[in-house]
């Protein structure tokens, strides 16, 4: 099919409908292309009633290494922009969430900040063992935003939830699948073909089962409010010194202001 998106491709695999990120160049950074080019893909799948099932995966070895820190140090918003432009965001993340298709996310290489959101907003999460995934929002300044504040809680719980949003420590492939983040790991080159191969196992499934399955399990309205508190907060921490002063930390590839301290005790 004719592929009219800038930072991502669009393709169709039976009744499966497969959407790579691919600006292999900056990681597949969210930047403002990929966030309009993701808005109306999502559009398209979920209004395209042949399509039953949503595959996303990255270029390039990388799933998503989260916000275009250049793009967003040059952006000169105050709160109100802050908050307007994370709102235009989440239109587009509700409903991928609430899709009434399975998703599944192919995760091989980085999936950081708004990455790790963008997999956990899947039904289903596969990795490789280069899997990487990290809330790396803390380290900027940031809170977690993409709706980590409803996901992932709803995967590893409470309290592991905290402990990755406030350590913004890298979380391996296997720790991953352990935490319940991966469903299963496949090598580089079984990652992709696995996950279609999941999708299309959909096409004789009830589109209508699926939907309400899918709707018994999530909760709309709690998505809805915790968004609101993610827009409001994250207005207010772009707004913040911490924030702009990592921003340039990192930018000149000087050693960020906050660093978890590794725990060098085996688990039991």
């Amino acid at each position: 099919m004719t592929n009219d998106f800038t930072a991502l491709r669009y393709e169709r695999h039976g009744s499966t409908a497969l959407l790579t990120l691919d600006t292999p160049a900056n990681r597949n950074a969210f930047t403002p292309v990929m966030r309009d080019d993701l808005a109306r893909a999502i559009a398209q799948v979920s209004a395209d009633t042949e399509v039953r099932a949503l595959v996303l995966t990255g270029a390039g070895g990388q799933f998503c290494s989260g916000g275009d820190l250049r793009g967003i140090a040059d952006a000169k918003l105050d709160n109100a922009g802050w908050r307007g432009r994370m709102q235009a965001t989440q239109r587009w993340f509700s409903e991928l969430v609430l899709l009434d298709k399975p998703v599944i996310a192919a995760v091989d290489g980085a999936a950081y900040g708004a990455g790790f959101s963008l997999a956990l907003a899947a039904d289903f999460v596969l990795a490789s063992p280069r899997a990487r995934f990290c809330m790396s929002f803390l380290k900027l300044g940031l809170v977690p935003d993409c709706g980590a504040f409803y996901t992932l809680p709803r995967v590893v719980g409470a309290q592991r939830a905290r402990e990755l949003m406030l350590s913004a420590r890298e979380v391996g492939a296997a720790e991953a699948r352990e935490l319940g983040i991966a469903m299963e790991l496949h090598a580089p080159e079984q990652l992709l073909p696995r996950a279609l191969a999941l999708a299309e196992s959909f096409a004789g499934a009830s589109p209508l089962a699926v939907s309400l399955v899918k709707r018994a399990t999530g909760d709309a309205g709690a998505l809805a409010a915790l968004l609101d508190t993610e827009a409001n907060v994250q207005a207010l921490a772009f707004g913040s010194a911490e924030h702009r002063d990592a921003v340039h930390r990192f930018l000149d590839k000087k050693p960020l202001a906050f660093q978890w301290p590794a725990n060098k005790e085996p688990n039991p």
